[in-house]
């Protein structure tokens, strides 16, 4: 257990770095384990906080924080991440030039950073540092790629086990979102952490919206979705190349815009769909599944499987793309025979093909259950559900079941009558009477069975005949091209009358909407409450300073963040850093522009605003002599944002003696930057050019110098 004033530390480093003043489930457990030197393995849902688990432990640490990463996108993504939060990170791999490494590995051995992304293939160009008088810590992230057993076994990372034989006494951190028993073992038995404490908090995703749809018209129902939730960011999945290409075409072609991403595409092509979605230039993805892994984008609002994935794992994983930041998120899953077929294809002579048959058919049965799906979902993952989650379209639309004997009794009796040697098309359409070629040529319009179902449709005889399948009643023959056979079961319908339960197809146009919230009466008492369009503005403003700043929007602020400045509408320092991802450092570079949009907007909205001219009130005290340290105690305002209203004020050509607060060299030296920088916007560029050894304030104060010449 760590002392009282080491805890205090964690407590405020977890508020001055990431903004948030308490941890979620098992990450203060897992940080204390981690710096008392334990290794750790932690199972945690995407989104639920893993990367706190090994960051933050690393500002207390002496030396550096080893991050083994599989994705580059992924390195560069976590890496900007922790830039914007003020904690000194960098990442080594092939991409860089031989003078960046070098440069890289200076900084490690002069202790300048506190974590070093890298992956497996890269550790080899780093074997100089790799003792424990440089390294302090080591974290496997996406963990499951180590074992044969998860679903995305990656060889690379089987030859991590050299690492705790390097480092003996250096905390070992396994972390993945995904990860059955087998699973688990392997991954601490491959890392020789085989006394690991395990970590394993609940992968329910309460805020995922779970939806599973049968696969019929599918690009009709995608853009009606997508066209209910204008802005949204989202991602499709799809099963080839073809499909994401030709499902972004057709997109575009409804007034959606969409760009296809898949490994066919070349790297620069690739790199720019991804950069694009995660600078929201681009709204939505339609992509192959290894879109994503390597992408902490926050603000995905909603995911789609056009096609069924090959197991739970797999599914799990991707659909942890969305709702990161917490707020409510939509899967939305297609399934259909069709894709059952073809994964079973993929799978046939493969050396596992046992098991990947095996969770192909946990998937098969995910995808038409008539229970909760959230039940299922944990269930798979050895995490029990006691009551219905009221979040997937099970719960929310119950199935109507009816007496279907006579439907199962004409079903059953087609293949039967077809000698068990047909697919479900030719058996449906045999049911359906249909006067194809093929039907014709067989001769099967001369059998007794043949137009007895013509009252009923194509797609409802198909709802019907998978649901007879997944109660057992006849079976596909996958090694005889999906014929339909019977089973033991089927005498039983057909001569010992036993009843058959059915549920009733429900179309895309009955599906029931979520209920809104009753609508309250606002009262003029409440000013908070005023219909707005502030979190659009607040929205506006992140994406520029983005742009400016060039990095992804979400690393600004979440939207989550985003949601609660727009309910609280911070208008001073104190309250501002109250807003949880909100931390000294992000306050100090974006709390100015945004107090000020949220001042602009409520003046904008209430009747004879009571407006307070906080830069004089720091103006008035400067004129009666207090330092700024004093100002800034009496005024309960962090020392960065009195520096800003002495920079507007002398700006605006009040008497300031600028020059007690930063140099002329200082001023000379901004300047330089400015033209060499091209004049940007933003203080970012300028902090990174003085390798952040020039302070924000001065920054500030040496441009209003300029402005003002």
């Amino acid at each position: 257990m760590l002392n009282t004033t080491a805890k205090a530390q964690l407590f405020s480093n977890l508020k001055t770095y990431f903004g948030y003043d308490s941890f979620r489930k098992n990450q203060e457990l897992i940080v204390e384990a981690v710096l008392s030197k334990k290794d750790c393995l932690v199972i945690m849902p995407t989104g639920g906080g893993k990367s706190i688990c090994f960051q933050l432990p690393a500002l207390s640490l002496p030396g550096v924080t080893l991050v083994i990463s599989p994705l580059i996108a992924l390195m560069k993504d976590q890496v900007d991440g922790l830039n914007a939060n003020g904690i000194p990170a960098s990442y080594f791999n092939s991409s860089q030039t031989g003078e960046m490494q070098t440069h890289i590995i200076e900084q490690v051995l002069s202790a300048k950073i506190k974590l070093l992304y890298v992956a497996p293939e890269s550790l080899a160009a780093l074997q100089n540092i790799l003792n424990e008088t440089y390294i302090s810590c080591v974290a496997i992230d996406e963990a499951h790629c180590i074992s044969s057993w998860g679903h995305d076994f990656r060889p690379s990372y089987q030859q991590l086990g050299f690492l705790k034989k390097t480092l003996p006494n250096t905390p070992f951190i396994a972390l993945t979102a995904t990860a059955d028993k087998a699973t688990r073992e392997d991954i601490v038995k491959q890392l020789r952490i085989t006394h690991a404490k395990q970590f394993i908090s609940s992968f329910d995703r309460k805020n995922i919206a779970l939806e599973v749809r049968p696969a019929n018209d599918r690009i009709s129902q995608i853009v009606k979705f997508i066209k209910q939730k204008p802005n949204q960011s989202g991602i499709i999945y799809c099963l080839s190349r073809k499909n994401t290409e030709q499902l972004s075409k057709k997109l575009n072609t409804n007034g959606i815009s969409a760009e296809a991403y898949h490994a066919g595409l070349n790297f620069d092509a690739r790199s720019k769909v991804q950069e694009d979605f995660v600078f929201d230039k681009t709204q939505i993805v339609c992509a192959t599944v290894a879109f994503g892994m390597g992408i902490d984008k926050s603000n995905v609002r909603w995911v789609i499987h056009y096609n069924m994935p090959k197991n739970i794992e797999g599914y799990y994983q991707e659909i942890g793309r969305g709702g990161r930041d917490g707020l409510k998120s939509h899967a939305l899953l297609f399934h259909s025979y069709a894709d059952v077929i073809q994964l079973r294809n993929f799978a046939s002579g493969a050396s596992n093909e046992e098991v990947q048959v095996a969770k192909l058919e946990r998937m098969k049965q995910f995808s038409e259950s008539v229970t909760c799906r959230r039940k299922i979902l944990l269930g798979y993952f050895g995490e029990l559900l006691a009551d219905n989650c009221g979040n997937c379209d099970v719960c929310k639309n119950p199935p109507q079941f009816f007496d279907g004997t006579i439907i199962a009794q004409k079903i059953l009796s087609a293949i039967y009558r077809l000698e068990q040697t047909e697919s479900m098309g030719m058996v449906i359409d045999v049911l359906r009477g249909s006067q194809n070629a093929n039907v014709l040529s067989k001769g099967y319009h001369q059998l007794r069975t043949f137009g007895i179902g013509k009252d009923i449709s194509w797609k409802d005889w198909q709802h019907f005949v998978v649901q007879l399948i997944n109660q057992g009643f006849c079976e596909i023959a996958f090694h005889k091209h999906n014929a339909l056979q019977l089973t033991a079961f089927s005498n039983n319908v057909l001569f010992k009358q036993a009843k058959v339960a059915l549920t009733k197809p429900i179309a895309v146009k009955d599906i029931k909407v979520a209920d809104k919230k009753p609508k309250v009466k606002r009262t003029k008492s409440k000013p908070k409450a005023i219909a707005s369009n502030l979190f659009e503005r607040l929205r506006a403003l992140r994406y520029k300073i983005a742009l400016e700043e060039n990095i992804p929007a979400y690393l600004v602020f979440s939207d989550a963040t985003l949601k609660e400045i727009e309910r609280e509408r911070p208008l001073s320092d104190s309250d501002f850093l109250k807003i949880s991802g909100v931390g000294q450092r992000k306050l100090e570079v974006y709390g100015d522009e945004f107090i000020a949009e949220i001042s602009s907007f409520m003046n904008s909205k209430v009747k004879k605003p009571k407006k307070v001219d906080t830069w004089m009130e720091t103006y008035n005290l400067y004129r009666a002599g207090l330092s700024i340290e004093e100002i800034s105690i009496k005024r309960k305002l962090t020392l960065t944002t009195i520096y800003s209203h002495i920079a507007k004020l002398y700006g605006s050509g009040k008497a300031i003696n600028i020059f007690d607060f930063v140099s002329p060299s200082e001023v000379e030296a901004v300047k330089k930057a400015k033209q060499v920088l091209d004049a940007p916007k933003a203080l970012k560029p300028y902090f990174t050019y003085f390798n952040e050894e020039l302070d924000y304030f001065k920054i500030r104060l040496a441009l209003s110098v300029i402005e003002k010449k």
